[in-house]
C-alpha cells in the first residue's frame, strides 16, 4: 500500500492556489496560441539577450536573424524534450499523495495534464517550422532516452533539476522575450502561453522538492547532490551535440560558404548561448539559488560551484 503524505496548511494553501490559477489561466493551443497563424520569417524567433547575437558580429543582420529561427526551433525542442522527463517524475512523485492530501494530487495532475498539452504545442510548432525551413535541421537528442537517463537519478536531483528550469522559462520570458517588440508575433505568444502554466509548475517543484529533502538522510542528500551534477554534465553533453548540429545546418542554409574559422565561431558562439539558456541563466535566477541554498550545506554548494565553472 502506498504511504500517505501529511502536508502542512500552509503547503495545502499553495497548492489550492496553483489549482485555483490553473483553472483560470487555461488555455488551447489552436483556439489560443496558434489562431491559425503562420511564422513570420522577417522577424527573429529568440531576443538577443537569449540568443547572444551580439557575438556574431562576423554574419550580416539577414544571417543574424536566420541564426535566431534556428536557435528559436531548437528552443521549442529542447523544452519539448525537458517536459517528457518532467511529466513522468511528476507522475512519480504524485503517487505520494493518492491516500494523501487529495489537493497536493489534484495540483500535480494538472501539472501532468498541462505539461503533456506543452509537449503537443512545441511538436506543433517544429512541424510548422519544419514546413517553412529548408531541409537538413537535426535535433540530436531522444526525448525519450534522456528521460530514461534523467529518471534514473535520484528524486531529490530531478525535483532540483525540474525546478532550476522552470524558473529560468519564467526568467526568460519575461526579461527577455515579452519585452522585445522585433520577434515573430507567433512565435512571441507560443511562450507567452507557455509561462501562464509553467509559473504555477515552479511553485509545484519547490513544494515538492522541499518534501522531498525532508525525507533524506545527510548521506542521501550528498549522493542527491552527486547525481544533481551528474544531471548538469548530462545536459552539458546535450548542447554540444545540438550546436554542432546547428551551427551544420545554419552554414548549410545560410546562403553563401563559411570558411573554417568562421564554421568554428557560429559553433562556439552557439554553445555559448546554449549554455546560458539551459543552465547558466538558472543557476543565476535569484529564486533558485536561494532554494537550492536552504537545501544543502557550504561544501556540497561548493561541489556545484566547481562542476559550473568549467561551463563558464
Amino acid at each position: 500500500m502506498q504511504t500517505s503524505t501529511i502536508t502542512n496548511e500552509t503547503d495545502t494553501r499553495r497548492y489550492a492556489k496553483c489549482i485555483e490559477v490553473s483553472k483560470r489561466i487555461r488555455w488551447e493551443i489552436d483556439k489560443d496560441v496558434i489562431r491559425g497563424r503562420t511564422f513570420d520569417y522577417t522577424h527573429k524567433f529568440l531576443p538577443d539577450g537569449l540568443s547572444k547575437i551580439e557575438e556574431f558580429a562576423f554574419l550580416t543582420d539577414e544571417e543574424k536573424r536566420l541564426l535566431s529561427q534556428i536557435q528559436g526551433r531548437t528552443y521549442a525542442n529542447i523544452f519539448g524534450l525537458v517536459e517528457r522527463f518532467i511529466n513522468a517524475k511528476v507522475l512519480e512523485v504524485s503517487r505520494d499523495h493518492w491516500f494523501g492530501d487529495q489537493t497536493a494530487l489534484e495540483a500535480l495532475i494538472r501539472f501532468s495534464d498541462e505539461e503533456l498539452k506543452h509537449q503537443e504545442m512545441f511538436r506543433r510548432i517544429d512541424n510548422m517550422i519544419a514546413a517553412d525551413m529548408p531541409d537538413g535541421y537535426v535535433f540530436a537528442p531522444d526525448p525519450n532516452e534522456v528521460a530514461a537517463a534523467v529518471m534514473s537519478k535520484s528524486t531529490w536531483a530531478v525535483l532540483g533539476l525540474t525546478c532550476h528550469i522552470e524558473l529560468f522559462t519564467q526568467t526568460h520570458y519575461k526579461q527577455s522575450i515579452e519585452p522585445d517588440a522585433e520577434l515573430s508575433a507567433l512565435y512571441k505568444d507560443v511562450f507567452l502561453f507557455h509561462w501562464r502554466e509553467e509559473s504555477q509548475h515552479a511553485i509545484l517543484d519547490e513544494l515538492e522538492w522541499r518534501r522531498e529533502n525532508e525525507r533524506l538522510s545527510d548521506d542521501e542528500r550528498d549522493r542527491a547532490v552527486a547525481d544533481l551534477i551528474d544531471l548538469v554534465v548530462a545536459v552539458d553533453g546535450i548542447l554540444q551535440s545540438q550546436s554542432e548540429a546547428d551551427a551544420n545546418y545554419f552554414c548549410l542554409i545560410a546562403g553563401r560558404v563559411f570558411d573554417a574559422d568562421e564554421r568554428d565561431r557560429v559553433r562556439e558562439g552557439l554553445l555559448r548561448a546554449y549554455r546560458w539558456q539551459y543552465i547558466l541563466s538558472g543557476v543565476q535566477e535569484p529564486r533558485f539559488s536561494s532554494i537550492l541554498g536552504s537545501l544543502i550545506n557550504e561544501q556540497q554548494g561548493d561541489r556545484i560551484g566547481t562542476a559550473l565553472c568549467t561551463l563558464i
